[in-house]
């Protein structure tokens, strides 16, 4: 594995390592009075959850108030997973295998041939050859899309959790996680198994209007514009991929919703930062916790 990545273009070197860091981390009119931060009660505790975006542009700094002020008032920030450290190249090269086939099959195997040849001129745009690519997995493939495009929108830039995982650390605020880094590379590493077609097809398509829609998607962040979100990013993954939509989202945030319920079994404070898009939509984090009977108020 490490000989072949050696002798790839420089280019197509450089769009890996970007993804591989994009792998494990792939959004009205009160908007005055609103934000992605809610705070969650039962009785007189509570705790703090903040919609993130993943990918964010040097222009978005700084943060809504409301995150800052959640974050000074938290004894702990609670991310999705361990964020790995870029620079450490074994990890890199682990992420990578991980995300490799290793059995014989190919990307190629598991595409049709127009799709294929479809995901071979979109990646050429960016100086990349489908066919130095055909080892990966659709799950690395989907996050090295998307970091590309970011990037060629010139919207690539440091999100919202890495911010506050630098943040904390710097501090010695401890920071927990709602899923290990195991489980992420599990998922991603089975993305799309048995439905590849459609995953790579649905990707392709939105990528078509990526720019459109992440600058469309920043403002509503920004003011906690949930239904944007969801208009925006949780509709048409799932309809276009219900089963992606499923693995990425309805079953991640049925597995937190407990974990954070146990924050409230202890002294202290937390601050929950999730994608945003875990935020909005059916079955979202917010509305399961409401069902459930906790108090939950925008910030």
């Amino acid at each position: 594995m490490k000989n072949t990545m050696n002798k790839k273009p420089n280019t197509l070197r450089k769009l890996i390592a970007a993804a591989t860091v994009a792998a494990t981390t792939l959004m009205s009119g009160n908007a005055l009075a609103e934000s992605s931060v809610w705070k969650v009660s039962k009785g007189d505790d509570h705790v703090f959850i903040g919609g993130t975006v993943h990918i964010l542009p040097a222009d978005q700094f700084p943060l809504p108030v409301e995150f800052e002020n959640a974050y000074k008032q938290s004894d702990a920030i609670v991310l999705e997973t361990k964020l790995p450290d870029p620079q450490d190249q074994a990890a890199q090269m682990a992420l990578l295998q991980r995300l490799s086939y290793s059995d014989g099959k190919r990307l190629s195997h598991v595409l049709s041939k127009e799709t294929y040849n479809s995901l071979g001129e979109y990646l050429a745009e960016f100086g990349a050859n489908v066919k130095e690519l055909d080892g990966f997995k659709p799950g690395f493939i989907i996050s090295m899309v998307a970091m590309m495009e970011a990037q060629r929108a010139q919207l690539a830039g440091e999100g919202v959790d890495a911010y506050f995982n630098k943040k904390a650390a710097s501090e010695s605020k401890p920071i927990e996680y709602l899923e290990s880094l195991e489980f992420q590379l599990d998922m991603l590493a089975n993305m799309g198994k048995d439905n590849e077609d459609t995953l790579i097809r649905s990707t392709l398509n939105q990528m078509s209007s990526f720019k459109e829609m992440f600058t469309a998607l920043l403002p509503a962040w920004r003011a906690g514009d949930m239904k944007k979100i969801d208009d925006l990013m949780i509709k048409p993954v799932a309809e276009e991929d219900p089963a992606t939509f499923k693995t990425l989202f309805t079953d991640r945030n049925m597995n937190w919703v407990p974990l954070i319920e146990k924050m409230f079994e202890d002294q202290d404070r937390e601050f929950v930062l999730v994608g945003a898009g875990h935020l909005a939509g059916d079955k979202n984090v917010i509305e399961l916790l409401a069902n459930k009977g906790y108090k939950v108020t925008k910030l």
